[in-house]
């Protein structure tokens, strides 16, 4: 009576509104005059049941419907620039689980329950903010699993349209700054850019850094930054640095702390240092170091997908959150997709779900019908109902 692939969109559109469990689809189920039949949650919790029984076949074939759509929106108004990197940021997060779930575990933050990883296209100028992919693990996975990060960037890779995919400039924290994961993006061709953790090697080049190798640091506008200064450590790393993929960079950035701040033991002379890695050729040390730190964007991304399902895994199997995971980031694409192509030059095109439920969907309308037209009716003194109108207008004529 229901087919599987309208019942799991239905479940998705449920999160996409705010849902965050299966039984939420019942807002959906409530207007069939814009959604259809829609599944009972018996019919909506038995199909996900089947689907647990082969997860590996059930979340390729949504991946694969995720890469087919991406493909269409990106083909009709790309997101990203013709020319230039696209960014793919990693980062993974905690989800916390109240109950006992299978595959929960002790986290590091001392708290319970799952350590997802995560790959988002850039939210900046350049790009989306697009969720490509999603590995759900226990909560004492290690950040730094070499084989997780590799198989988290092939799975987004994959989710790119082919045109692109050769573009991409991989950037992570600390946690992607292993030697495996690096070898594997340079056999790739691709760039990356990831922190380093305070190796002996490099605490090693910061001690022989010469004072006039330091150079001023630059905010994201361009102006100077005061008290922040970058440098290449490269041609001091001592010989222990070893095994790493040919053309690695390794910079750092030193900064004094802001007034009231914590003094922490890697503090060297007063500075706090960052460093990060990069295969990046020429391009000045300011802008590496830029383009490095506004990899902070990723945790607005992870914000915005745990406010459309990742906040709590509702489920009790493991396989069944996995499927979870992968409607929640089907839902943050449906949301993302919906801004790329109805307000395209309107800051509603990037705002966070929360906002744009607020503003835009939570709104009350009433759909009637006459001389077998459906018209929706807004009130006339919602400030965004021109916003409304004009966005569904652009996804009428989308082809």
């Amino acid at each position: 009576m229901h087919d599987p692939a309208k019942t799991l969109l239905d479940v998705a559109v449920a999160i996409a509104l705010g849902g965050d469990c299966l039984a939420d689809v019942g807002v959906v189920r409530a207007q069939p005059e814009i959604f259809g039949p829609v599944a009972s949650d018996p019919t909506v919790s038995r199909l996900v049941e089947a689907l647990a029984a082969d997860p590996a076949r059930a979340i390729g074939a949504i991946r694969a419907a995720r890469a087919a759509a991406r493909q269409v929106v990106w083909s009709g108004r790309s997101p990203v620039p013709a020319t230039g990197p696209v960014i793919v940021d990693l980062d993974a997060t905690l989800v916390e689980a109240h109950s006992e779930k299978e595959g929960a575990q002790p986290t590091y933050k001392r708290g319970f329950g799952f350590h997802p990883l995560l790959a988002f296209v850039d939210h900046g100028a350049g790009g989306s903010g697009e969720t490509l992919a999603g590995m759900l693990r226990g909560g004492r996975t290690n950040a730094n699993d070499a084989g997780h990060q590799i198989a988290v960037l092939d799975q987004a890779l994959a989710q790119l349209p082919v045109g692109v995919r050769s573009r991409v400039l991989v950037r992570g924290d600390a946690g992607s700054g292993v030697k495996a994961f690096l070898a594997h993006i340079t056999d790739l061709g691709l760039q990356y850019s990831v922190g380093m953790g305070g190796r002996e090697p490099i605490k090693a080049a910061l001690a022989q850094v010469p004072r006039q190798a330091w150079r001023a640091a630059r905010d994201a506008d361009g102006t100077t930054r005061p008290g922040a200064q970058v440098a290449e450590l490269t041609r001091w790393l001592p010989a222990s640095f070893a095994g790493w993929p040919p053309g690695i960079r390794v910079i750092a950035r030193r900064e004094r702390p802001h007034p009231g701040a914590q003094l922490r033991l890697t503090d060297i002379d007063g500075w706090r240092v960052t460093v990060f890695a990069t295969n990046t050729v020429g391009g000045r040390l300011a802008d590496l170091e830029i383009r490095h730190r506004l990899r902070a964007r990723a945790e607005d991304r992870i914000r915005a997908l745990k406010d459309t399902g990742l906040r709590n895994m509702p489920l009790h199997g493991f396989a069944k959150n996995q499927i979870w995971m992968e409607l929640a980031q089907l839902a943050a694409e449906l949301l993302t997709w919906t801004q790329i192509l109805a307000w395209p030059q309107h800051p509603a095109r990037v705002w966070e779900p929360k906002r744009l439920r607020l503003r835009l969907l939570a709104v009350a309308g009433r759909v009637i019908t006459t001389g077998r037209r459906s018209i929706l009716r807004l009130p006339k003194r919602w400030p965004w109902a021109d916003l409304l109108s004009t966005g569904h207008q652009r996804l009428a004529a989308y082809p």
